[in-house]
């Protein structure tokens, strides 16, 4: 079977949208510092929430562009919730669920690596590593211009 995901970036950094490069820099939810991996979303929708709760409000006039991405079951293995640590939704992510990704990138266990949504608690997000023998098993949609609705910004 063939999933898909979601991916919103600003426009300046479409290029390497799918490099892991922002993760490696500055760590997330599921990577600490110095781990090169790319987040997306199940859906569109959530997409756009998980860009929505980084976002400064004047940040949402800027250009960003969204891309479709596919690929098959096979290269994605999916974290257990129940092994999860308690403050796993914590702000800011705790050093345990940053390990989860951490250690399924230095395994190399698989390409794409399902994960709940904070957001959403019935939605997943998909982490790839851009650096697994299968990432090439993932295809990609052109960039696509995608624009915040301006009523997300109102005082």
């Amino acid at each position: 079977m063939t999933l898909h995901a979601w991916r919103i970036v600003a426009a300046k950094h479409v290029r390497s949208a799918f490099s892991g490069e922002g993760a490696r820099r500055y760590g997330g939810r599921w990577n600490s510092k110095g781990n090169p991996v790319v987040y997306t979303a199940g859906t569109s929708s959530l997409a756009v929430l998980e860009m929505l709760v980084h976002l400064d409000s004047q940040e949402l006039l800027q250009s960003y562009r969204l891309c479709e991405l596919w690929f098959p079951d096979r290269i994605v293995e999916t974290v257990d919730v129940s092994h999860l640590a308690q403050r796993w939704r914590s702000d800011p992510p705790c050093a345990a669920s940053q390990r989860v990704g951490d250690d399924w990138l230095l395994e190399a266990r698989s390409a794409v690596l399902r994960v709940p949504s904070v957001l959403l608690h019935n939605e997943w997000n998909y982490l790839l590593n851009p650096e697994h023998r299968d990432f090439g098993q993932i295809k990609f949609s052109d960039a696509v211009r995608f624009r915040f609705d301006p009523r997300l910004i109102k005082p």
